[in-house]
């Protein structure tokens, strides 16, 4: 159980167009599509940052605190923070997609869940 920092940025390959930006001296690096961000990531600390709806964000966090933590919340959306070492990979994999189609042009999310059909 869980992931690497270096694991969970490999699964970054899988989203079109992601960007990585090192951001705080170093300390983070934030996650964009098409410029507008939708994680951040600390290698220090092994935790990962995720867009989510604000309902998803509830849930996670009540659901397992261990694992989930509010970072932030705006008037549209809940951000959590992540322990990559009490994850599964698939489970975050997941939550990195919604993350990136929660941000990614509708023409992305289109091309990415289009090809997708024709991966499984």
């Amino acid at each position: 159980m869980g992931v690497t920092v270096d694991e969970f940025l490999t699964m970054l390959d899988t989203l079109p167009e992601t960007e990585q930006s090192g951001g705080g001296g170093g300390s983070w690096v934030s996650l964009k599509v098409n410029g507008k961000g939708f994680g951040y990531v600390w290698e220090k600390t092994e935790t990962v940052g995720l867009k989510t709806t604000l309902d998803e964000q509830i849930a996670l966090v009540a659901e397992r605190p261990e694992v989930f933590e509010v970072q932030f919340t705006t008037s549209q959306f809940g951000w959590v923070v992540v322990q990559l070492a009490k994850i599964e990979p698939d489970e975050l994999l997941e939550l990195v997609t919604e993350a990136w189609c929660l941000t990614a042009p509708r023409r992305l999310v289109e091309a990415h869940e289009f090809g997708s059909l024709y991966d499984e």
